[in-house]
């Protein structure tokens, strides 16, 4: 990406409008309103996501590392520590970390069982960050909950850590009251956006114009949707 390019939005525009189009043709987003997905809370929804589809490009892995180390650049963001969220976003980090030469954590949604009973790994033997500044990865920012997890266990090891970058959002208002309610409060950036995607889905004709609104409509009311359309939470 050229030095004329640097604002976040040019960022998120130039490398967004690329990985939507990788992502609908690798099938990491799906999109189907007249036969939405059955989520695992029962919800019928009309987008599945599954960012894993990039790790099998070495093209689209460099994509992303590209989008997010302008990201950092762009955002000034001073940086000790990249970490990922397990497990999906760990590859990720990987890249970035080797990319910027950081040191590299991965964090779990809890604390393992067994051993040290560590819930972050790549720590020093005292399990602390010891007031590093902390960069979260992040594959997916659904309604946040995961990510927020992952912010608190950072602090609680003694990472200084207000700022995630993520792959693709879908823009819900539950994620940035997440964010916000955290405090000190943390930001995140992602990607793709879920109106840009929209946008090039639709002029890549992968959906209609009916089809588009149908999905904007989604965004505004998640949770009440289906049931809208006629496909009760099962």
């Amino acid at each position: 990406m050229g030095n004329a390019m640097k604002t976040l939005n040019d960022i998120q525009n130039y490398y967004g409008s690329q990985l939507a189009k990788a992502a609908l043709e690798l099938g990491a987003i799906r999109l189907n309103v007249s036969e939405p997905f059955r989520w695992a809370s029962g919800y019928r929804m009309p987008i599945y996501n599954d960012n894993r589809q990039f790790l099998s490009s070495s093209a689209y892995r460099a994509l992303i590392c590209d989008a997010f180390s302008d990201m950092v650049e762009s955002l000034s963001l001073k940086v000790d520590n990249i970490a990922g969220t397990a497990t999906a976003g760990i590859p990720h980090a990987t890249s970035l970390a080797d990319r910027l030469n950081k040191s590299l954590s991965y964090v779990r949604s809890s604390n393992k069982d067994h051993g040290l009973g560590h819930q972050i790994e790549g720590l020093g033997r005292d399990g602390s960050y010891n007031g590093a500044s902390v960069l979260l990865i992040e594959d997916l920012i659904s309604t946040g909950s995961s990510s927020i997890k992952a912010v608190e266990a950072i602090r609680g090891a003694n990472g200084v850590c207000d700022t995630c970058l993520g792959i693709f959002t879908y823009g819900l208002q539950a994620s940035y009251d997440a964010f916000d309610a955290l405090k000190p409060s943390c930001c995140y950036h992602t990607i793709l956006s879920y109106d840009l995607m929209v946008k090039i889905a639709e002029e890549t004709g992968y959906i209609n114009a009916e089809e588009a609104a149908a999905l904007r409509e989604w965004r505004a009311d998640p949770f009440g949707w289906g049931e809208k359309r006629g496909f009760a939470k099962e």
